[in-house]
Parts: structure tokens; C-alpha cells; sequence
């Protein structure tokens, strides 16, 4: 990851940032003391974990659950003959 002082920051602060939007994160030091770290908005922290499979055994699906509603659907849009 790219470290750059804050003069330096100020002055390439659109390129910096541009750069951070693209996933490329940066951190901002002040007297060569890491001070900020720049990411985009949408990127997941790295202390952020992802939680798949939080709710196993807590939904259930129905096995006709591609099925559910079709007679209703069917007779909303008639049979087309």
C-alpha cells in the first residue's frame, strides 16, 4: 500500500483520490508517521468480515418455492388462448 506524505497528498489530492475510488487505497503520513488511511467508500474494511451463512437453520425454504403463486399468476395473465 502506498504511503504519502501530506505535502504530497495535497498536492496529487485528485490522483490520490481517484486512485482510492479504484480500489487502490492509500495512507497519509506526517513526518513519516502513518497518520490516515484513504479507501473508497463501497470497499469493505479489512476488520469488516463478511457473515455468510449467518442464519443457517434459521430460514427455511419450501421446496415449491419456484411454484409458489403460479395458478394466481396464471389466472392474472389467462392462458393466452
Amino acid at each position: 500500500m502506498e504511503t504519502v506524505n501530506i505535502h504530497e497528498a495535497k498536492t496529487h489530492l485528485s490522483r490520490l483520490v481517484e486512485k482510492a475510488a479504484r480500489g487502490e487505497p492509500f495512507i497519509i503520513a506526517k513526518a513519516g508517521k502513518p497518520m490516515v488511511k484513504v479507501v473508497a467508500l463501497d470497499e469493505p474494511s479489512e476488520t469488516e468480515k463478511r457473515r455468510l451463512g449467518f442464519m443457517t437453520g434459521q430460514i427455511v425454504v419450501p421446496d415449491d418455492f419456484d411454484r409458489m403463486g403460479s395458478d394466481e399468476i396464471e389466472n392474472l395473465f389467462g392462458t393466452g388462448a
